[in-house]
Order: structure tokens, then C-alpha cells, then sequence
């Protein structure tokens, strides 16, 4: 017979009949397991015949073992279709195998005589009420090695224990549960298998079975209540095993035993402990374990699939598609949106961002009394300069900052560059051989494709102990896996949720891998990492959990790489009392708190993050905090991007700091953080805000935002809740600590890009001093940089103010403020509108449509040797009782419309001082073909050391261009200014 094309049912000359294949797999159908394998070696033909009966005959032949007639993916996915059922099948045979690999002169053939091969039969012993053998004990006294013992329905209980002296089969006949043993086994050789039995603990001990130096291979048993114990060099392989009722596995320095597909429940300690470094001593199984345990899982692992309930959506009123990243175009359109439906005077989110106004009633879209004026010159402008053939502007593009104007492909002020992928596995391994090694050389206890639930704890891996874990999950628990005291432990592909503490916990100079894991739904942190313990964290979802998504305090260390952490409760990832990972590349978004919060000392090394999207700050850093944040993308949050809080500090470098709804950085109540060459763009409320009061309660508040000692995601709980431990014991010295890195006691905000903001560019309202310097404010919807409140000394030395909507630099009253060697250029309001003490020295105040300098009300100022060009208001006003200095300035004519005189001071003002003043008007240019006025020696501020071979290459971030100040940070205010003096102008 053959097999004939579908339908056809013919037949061809008496040579044989063409059947249809679907009958052909109808006749095979009932055909058993060595009839199929003796088919499939007839012929191509018939081999793919058979293996095309995978769902229905090799089916019905995995599921109907009589050892072991459990599903494939049992039990924690057993709606789940394996890829290949023979293939399920082939491996159940040689694990079911194993035990009697060893090499057991009994089962090799005869050397005596060559010719006549023989091999001893085993013997089957039936026990059983009624039969020969009525007792276990009595089985295995006459039971000969790798003898089988068939154990007939019913309960055997032994008054004393058992040693198995011999290798030897056990099995139950029937279902499972239909043999019960109440019996204490020790096994005391190398090897023996035990099968469809369920052991209960004898009255004198709860330990139901335990090796030493031997093999056991467990199929399909249960046990209630009992303790399984392996001491090494011995070994287990247990399958398909229950163990329920406060049952447990101890695993004694063990070097090799494999879980494989069991169900653990009920435990009210540790369901699996490994504990001790695994025995230099192997035993005969060792390599056949190895060989099982490299089997690659052939089903869909726990990690990858999406448990129920888990989505990368945002909250309930967002309008993108759930983990849809928004573009720079998405956001700026909802702007507009919210700007048309909001007004000027709306109220809610709308009217906040249009008219952000922080206490005292200060605004900064609003204009000021004294801009009233310059509003209503702009329109003369506009008319006349069509019919001005003079270009009267001073040129200004070439200053020291200037390459940050220009957008690139690479990186732009404008359009941030697109956030980075996450890295997969795969790549992370490929740049990490440590990880690799861990990988490849960790086994101890192997457990795959267990199931964990309703218990108090899943693993305890302790004092020097190895285990992997594949595939495994872990649910309702009090905690899935702890690993303490050097141990060490591989995680992959696990689903750990629900578990009522933390979900994983390391400490106590533990390391190992976690890598490729779904973490979810836990009520306390995902990862708990402290003491000094050391893993490696890898691709790894770590979600919607009641608190943080991973916490690192009393030392603890880690690499925390290109995971997706997101929808917590509190922060992303959380450091403190003296954490200090490395946490890069991840994706930490759509948390409920902030992003990544460093607190109470915590440290970490922070680079190359996307932290968006998030409920509070992006970064929140505060009592002690003093991480490095570097490189990250920190955006489309629903606050601000950096919070900096109460003795908060730290280097936040070459962040892309854009999109958020609140401020791009939040400084408060004495800080002390060094910003360093950050992006900080297109944020709607203010760019950067240093916001220093301290207040009773030690935090800051604003109007519309959270409380400032909470702003880190309401972690300041965290000892009210879960595990109460001593951390005072398990940290350092302050003084050690401290030691570590530079200390600073002048917060330091330098190179920056702070740009297209809704409001204030830079907005100071600080009673501690503070350092800006070669930053470039531009763009800003209000003032480029507003100067509410300085207590102590604020000093804005070699930065660029350029296009801002509002005035260039606002100084407010009893504000103590420096401006050195700065450019001020092109704002919509003032230059420089000075209402405090201080002084403003050698700046470029150019192409403003307010006044240059304008000095009111109680100012107490030296303006020395600064060029001033406005556009259609004075180049430098004295106005009201401003006690003034005015000297060796040079101010140049703006508009030839401008009948503003350039130099000012009130008849009433009796306080000021102009001496020695120079200006350039446009009536002495007689000859058309005179050259134009151009700022140089020195050329336009701020001023640049940069090898002049160096081209502008924006892929470095600000802080790599140093600004050339001779006098940098050491001026000292001279704030004193002389009321007798002569005003003497010298006309050109």
C-alpha cells in the first residue's frame, strides 16, 4: 500500500492501494509507540506521516503515561500547548531514564562470554494487602538491585526508618493518591527512582526521604506536610511533583539537582532552601543533570506573555494608545489645544501653564508696569524700519555659546533626538562577560517551569549557596526568592506577582543574574537590594507594583540595566541610606510617583535612562542625595523633570531634560547640586526654578504642586510598612561618606541649554547663593532669567540670555545679584531690569526692544564697562531713588527712530553716579560707506576659549566648551555707590 494524494481513493494494478493521508492517520491512529517509531524508518514519506500526527496520536501517548500522565506544562501553564507533543514525549523518556544510567555492573553485558550477551532480568515484587509481600520493608529486603516494587492501592506506614541499601524501583499502582506512604526512607545508594506515590510524614520525623551521596529521581509524587532532604554529594530530580500542607525541599550543599515542573503551595516557611557551597565531590549523576538541565524550554516562558491586567497605558484621561511614546509634534499640539480652550485667564492646567504664577502675585507672562512703556514702542518699530537703509544691529552670533543655536541631526536644543530602545538580552550579554559566566556556570539547584503560590516564601538561597531559576512562577507569597549571605543566584524568565512583601530579595553580599523577568503586582518593592549585595539586573519588566519598582538602600550595590519599569506606586527605582547602583539604560515611565527618587544618603551612578511620563519628578533627589545623573532622557512627565529637595545634591550632567508639565528642574530649600551641560527644553512651566526656603515641615511647597517633602513618591514611609529593620547598624560613617566625592557649598548650575520654555527660562527665588555660569537661556515664553529673591549672593557670569519673550535678566528687590561677562541679546523686554544690590560688569546688553539697563526703585549697583545697544528704549536708565554707579560703559544707538535718550537718570534721582560713559549715535555716521559698528575687543560676550581649529560639533553636550573668565566665581560685590557725582558723557 502507499499513500495516495488527498481524495483520491484508486487503485493501480494489484501493486497496492492509494488511501487518502487522512485515513492513513485515522489507521495510525491507533497504532502504540513502537509501531510508530518502526513506520516512521520506512520512508520519507511515512516519517512525515507520522510526525504530522503531533495533536492527536503523540498527544494521547504524553498524556496517557500510566507513570506519569500529567500535562507537559503543568503545573503552571497547563492551558498552555506545548510547541511539539512527541518532542514533550521524547524528553519525558530520558529524564524517566536517567536514574538507571548509572553504570551498575549488573546491567552491562556479561564479559565471561563474548558470544552469549546477556543481561539480568529485573524482577517486579507485587506488595499489597493479601499479596506475598504485604510491607515495604519486606519488599526492599529481598528486592535485588534495579528491581521494581509495585506498591497495590492502599497506606503503608513504617514504625521506623527505611534505608535503601540497594538500587531499586518504586512505584504506585493506580492514581495518584492511591498509595499513601507514611514512612522515613534514607538512601544509602547510588541510585533509585520512587513514582506515583504521595509521602506523609512518619510520627518520629518529618523528613520523609533523605541522600547523602546518591541519586533520586522523583516522578509524579506528592508530598503532604514532609520535608525532602539532599545533602551533597548526592542528587534529585524530581518531576511533576506536589508538595502541599507546609512541605518542603532542603538542599545542603548540593552541586547539581534539578526541580523540574512542580507545584509548591501551602509552605509556611521556605518551599525550596539551598543552603552551603556546592561539594567539590560529584557523584555519578552530575553530568547527566547538566545534560538535562541545557534542554531549552520548548513553551512560551511566564516572563514573556502579558499576565492579566498588565498594560504599558497611561492614566485613565490619556489620549495616546497604551506605551505609545509621544513626539515633541504630539506634545506641542496639545499645548496649542490647551492654549485655544484655556485663554489667557482659564482656570485649571490650561490657565497655569498661560500665566504660571509663583507667590507674592508675580508673573512672569503678564507685563510689568515698566514694560508697558516698551509694549507700546513695538509697533513704531516695525513701521519704521522698512524705510531705514542702516543696518543699525550690532552683530552678536559669533559669541562663546553661539554653536548651541545652531540645530543639527544630531542634537538640538529644539528637537531633542529621538530616546533610545531598550537593549535585549541578548545585546546586554554580547557587553557583559560577567553576566555571561554567571550564565553559563551557575546551577546548584536548578528549578524550571515550577509553580510557587499561596505560601509564605518561595526560595531561600543562603550561606554561599548556588541555584538557577528557569521559567518558574511565583505568586501569592509572601516573598518569591531570597538570597542572603554570599549567595549566589540566576533568575530567568520568571514571573514573580502578588507577593505580599518584596518580590525578590538580596542582601548580605548576595549576587548573581536576573535577567528577562515579568515582576508585577507586588506589595512591596519588586527588588529588594541591601547590604551589600551585588547583582546584576537585566531586561527585566518590573510593573505595577503597590510600591517602588526596585529599592537599593544599607549599602547595597547592583547593575541595573535596560529594564522596563513602569506603573508603580512610588518610584521607579529608589536609593537611599547609602545605596549605590549603577542604573542605565532602563525604561522607567508611567509611574505614579517619581521616576527614580535618591534619598537619605543614597548614592548610584545614574546614565543613559529614558525616565518619561511619570505621575512627580523624572529624578527626585533630597536629604542627602548625591547620585550622578548622567545622560538620561528625562521627559513628557506630568510635573517636573528634576526635583533637587531639602540637602539634596549631586552631578546632573548632559541630561536631555524636555516635555514636561512642570519645570525642567526643581531646586529647593538648600541644595547643593551641580548642573552640568543639561538640555533642558520645551518644559511648560519654567526651565530651571531654584526655589530655596526651608520650611518647618523641611520641604518646599508651590502653588499647583505636591508638597515638597513628598515629591519623591511618598517613599518617606518606607519604614511603616513591610519588614522593620535596624538600617542604622548596616551604614557607614557620615564622614566616610562624605569623603567619597568633592564637596561643594555653592550650588553650581553651568553650561546648560535652557530653552523654548513656557515660562522663565531660569527663576531664582533663593535665600542661599548660587553659581550660573555659561549657560545659554533662549527662547523662553517669559524672561530669560527672573531673580525674585537672593539673600545671599547669586552670581550670572558668561552666560547667553537670547530671544526671550519677556526681559532678558530681572533682578528683584533686596536681591544680591552679580552680572559678569554675559550677552544679553534680542529679548522682547528689558536687558537687564535691575531692582536689588549688586553689580553688572562687562556684559554685551544688544538688540532688546525695552531699555538696556534699566535700574529703578531701591537698586544699589555698579554698572561697569558694559556695551549697551536697545532698540527702541534707553541703553542705560536710572530711575527713582536707584542708588547707581555708572561708568566706563558704551552704549550705542538702537533704532534711528529711538528718540529715547541712550544714557538716563531721573531729575528727582539724587543716588546716581554716570562717569566716564561713551555713546555711538547714528547722526555722526555722515558717510554712508562707514563700516558698521561691531563688537570687538574683546568679541561678543560670553567669550569662548575654544581652539579656534576645534569646529562647533554639537554631539558634545554645553559643559564640554569652557568659557574663558579670568574672574570667574572670585568677584566680590562692591555694593556701596557714592551719591556726590558728576555725570560726564563723551558724544562721538
Amino acid at each position: 500500500m502507499s499513500l495516495g494524494s488527498r481524495g483520491s481513493s484508486s487503485s493501480s494494478g494489484g501493486r497496492g492501494v492509494n488511501l487518502p493521508v487522512e485515513v492513513w492517520r485515522v489507521v495510525l491512529a491507533y497504532l502504540p509507540l513502537p509501531e510508530l517509531g518502526r513506520c516512521s524508518l520506512v520512508c520519507r514519506a511515512w516519517r512525515e506521516l507520522i510526525l504530522s500526527l503531533d495533536n492527536t496520536r503523540w498527544r494521547q501517548l504524553c498524556l496517557g503515561l500510566p507513570e506519569c500522565p500529567r500535562h507537559p506544562n503543568w503545573p503552571s501553564r497547563p492551558h498552555l500547548e506545548p510547541s511539539s507533543w512527541r518532542e514533550a514525549l521524547r524528553q519525558h523518556a530520558i529524564a524517566s531514564r536517567t536514574w538507571s544510567r548509572h553504570a551498575h555492573p549488573e546491567l552491562q553485558p556479561s564479559a565471561c562470554l563474548h558470544l552469549f550477551r546477556r543481561r539480568k532480568e529485573r524482577r517486579v515484587w507485587q506488595v499489597g494487602s493479601g499479596l506475598e509481600l504485604e510491607t515495604l520493608r519486606g519488599a526492599l529486603g529481598v528486592a535485588g538491585s534495579y528491581d521494581r516494587v509495585v506498591l497495590h492501592p492502599g497506606v503503608y506506614e513504617e514504625q521506623a526508618e527505611l534505608v535503601l541499601k540497594v538500587p531499586v524501583e518504586v512505584v504506585g499502582l493506580g492514581r495518584l493518591g492511591d498509595v499513601a506512604l507514611l514512612v522515613s526512607l534514607e538512601q544509602q545508594c547510588p541510585t533509585a527512582r520512587l513514582s506515583n506515590l504521595v509521602f506523609m510524614p512518619a510520627w518520629f520525623s518529618t523528613v520523609v526521604y533523605k541522600t547523602s551521596s546518591g541519586h533520586v529521581q522523583l516522578d509524579n509524587c506528592n508530598f503532604e506536610g514532609a520535608q525532602l532532604q539532599i545533602r551533597g554529594p548526592g542528587t534529585c530530580h524530581a518531576r511533576f511533583c506536589s508538595f502541599s500542607q507546609g512541605s518542603s525541599t532542603h538542599f545542603l550543599g548540593v552541586a547539581l539537582s534539578l526541580l523540574d515542573s512542580c507545584d509548591f503551595s501551602g509552605s509556611d516557611s521556605a518551599s525550596v532552601t539551598v543552603e552551603g557551597a556546592p561539594a567539590t565531590e560529584r557523584n555519578w549523576a552530575c553530568k547527566h543533570l547538566a545534560a538535562l538541565a541545557r534542554i531549552t524550554t520548548s513553551w512560551t516562558s511566564p516572563g514573556s506573555g502579558s499576565p492579566a491586567g498588565d498594560t504599558l497605558g497611561g492614566h485613565s484621561g490619556a489620549t495616546q494608545p497604551p506605551g505609545a511614546t509621544i513626539t515633541l509634534e504630539d506634545w506641542s499640539k496639545g499645548e496649542t489645544e490647551s492654549r485655544r480652550r484655556g485663554g489667557r485667564g482659564g482656570g485649571g492646567e490650561e490657565g497655569l501653564c498661560q500665566d504660571t504664577v509663583i507667590e507674592d502675585g508675580w508673573s512672569d507672562s503678564a507685563p510689568s508696569d515698566e514694560e508697558e512703556e516698551e509694549e507700546e514702542g513695538k509697533g513704531e518699530e516695525g513701521s519704521g524700519q522698512g524705510n531705514n537703509s542702516l543696518n543699525y544691529r550690532l552683530a552678536h552670533s559669533h559669541h562663546g555659546l553661539s554653536h548651541l543655536l545652531r540645530p543639527n541631526q544630531d542634537v538640538s536644543p529644539d528637537f531633542p533626538s529621538p530616546t533610545p530602545e531598550v537593549r535585549t538580552l541578548t545585546e546586554e550579554l554580547q557587553c557583559d562577560p560577567g553576566a555571561q559566566a554567571l550564565i553559563e556556570t551557575v546551577q546548584g539547584c536548578v528549578l524550571r517551569r515550577c509553580l510557587f503560590r499561596d505560601g509564605k516564601g518561595g526560595v531561600h538561597v543562603c550561606n554561599h549557596g548556588n541555584a538557577r531559576l528557569e521559567g518558574n512562577v511565583f505568586r501569592g507569597l509572601t516573598y518569591a526568592v531570597r538570597c542572603i549571605q554570599n549567595a549566589t543566584i540566576v533568575m530567568l524568565r520568571n514571573e514573580v506577582c502578588e507577593c505580599r512583601a518584596s518580590g525578590v530579595f538580596l542582601r548580605l553580599s548576595s549576587q548573581g543574574l536576573i535577567a528577562d523577568n515579568n515582576i508585577h503586582s507586588n506589595g512591596e518593592a519588586g527588588l529588594d537590594i541591601r547590604k551589600g549585595a551585588d547583582p546584576i539586573i537585566l531586561c527585566n519588566r518590573i510593573h505595577s507594583g503597590l510600591r517602588s519598582g526596585i529599592v537599593v538602600l544599607g549599602n547595597g550595590r547592583g547593575s541595573i540595566r535596560s529594564n522596563q519599569i513602569y506603573n508603580n506606586k512610588e518610584a521607579g527605582v529608589y536609593i537611599l541610606f547609602n545605596g549605590n547602583p549603577v542604573v542605565s539604560g532602563n525604561h522607567i515611565f508611567q509611574g505614579q510617583a517619581a521616576g527614580i527618587a535618591v534619598n537619605e544618603n543614597g548614592r548610584g551612578v545614574i546614565v543613559e535612562n529614558v525616565i518619561r511620563e511619570n505621575q512627580w519628578g523624572g529624578a527626585d533627589i533630597r536629604r542627602g542625595g548625591d547620585p550622578v545623573l548622567r545622560n538620561n532622557y528625562i521627559c513628557h512627565g506630568y510635573s517636573d523633570g528634576v526635583v533637587v529637595g531639602e540637602r539634596g545634591r549631586g552631578l546632573i550632567e548632559g541630561n536631555h531634560i524636555y516635555s514636561n508639565k512642570g519645570c525642567g528642574v526643581w531646586l529647593m530649600s538648600s541644595s547643593l547640586p551641580q548642573l552640568l551641560g543639561n538640555y533642558i527644553t520645551h518644559n511648560r512651566m519654567y526651565g530651571l526654578a531654584v526655589f530655596c526656603r526651608k520650611d518647618p515641615d523641611g520641604g518646599g511647597t508651590r502653588e499647583g504642586g505636591q508638597e515638597g517633602g513628598g515629591r519623591g513618591g511618598g517613599q518617606e514611609n518606607f519604614h511603616e510598612e513591610g519588614e522593620l529593620l535596624a538600617w542604622e547598624g548596616d551604614l557607614d560613617s557620615e564622614d566616610e561618606r562624605l569623603s567619597a566625592r568633592r564637596s561643594i557649598s555653592t550650588a553650581l548650575v553651568e553650561g546648560n541649554c535652557i530653552s523654548r520654555n513656557g515660562a522663565v527660562g531660569l527663576y531664582v527665588k533663593s535665600s542661599e547663593p548660587l553659581n550660573v555660569v555659561a549657560n545659554l537661556v533662549n527662547g523662553n515664553r517669559g524672561a530669560g532669567v527672573a531673580v525674585l529673591q537672593s539673600g545671599q549672593l547669586t552670581r550670572l557670569v558668561a552666560n547667553c540670555v537670547h530671544g526671550n519673550g519677556r526681559g532678558g535678566v530681572t533682578v528683584e528687590r533686596e536681591c544680591r545679584v552679580e552680572l559678569r561677562g554675559n550677552g544679553v541679546y534680542d529679548n522682547g523686554g528689558h536687558g537687564v531690569s535691575f531692582r536689588g544690590d549688586g553689580q553688572v560688569v562687562e556684559n554685551d546688553v544688544v538688540g532688546n526692544r525695552g531699555y538696556g539697563i534699566r535700574l529703578s526703585d531701591s537698586a544699589d549697583v555698579k554698572v561697569l564697562r558694559n556695551r549697551v545697544q536697545p532698540v527702541q528704549g534707553c541703553g542705560i536708565a536710572v530711575l527713582g531713588p536707584a542708588k547707581a554707579v555708572v561708568h566706563d560703559n558704551l552704549v550705542f544707538q538702537g533704532h534711528p527712530g529711538n528718540v529715547k535718550p541712550p544714557l538716563h537718570r531721573d531729575p528727582g534721582n539724587v543716588g546716581g553716579a554716570l562717569r566716564n560713559n561713551s555713546v555711538l549715535k547714528h547722526s555722526n555716521r555722515t558717510c554712508s560707506s562707514a563700516p558698521p559698528w561691531v563688537l570687538e575687543n574683546p568679541p561678543p560676550r560670553p567669550l569662548s576659549d575654544r581652539p579656534s581649529s576645534l569646529p562647533p560639533s554639537s554631539s558634545c553636550h554645553p559643559s564640554h566648551f569652557a568659557i574663558s573668565m579670568t574672574t570667574r566665581i572670585t568677584a566680590t560685590v562692591e555694593s556701596g555707590c557714592h551719591n556726590n557725582g558728576s555725570v560726564f558723557c563723551t558724544i562721538l
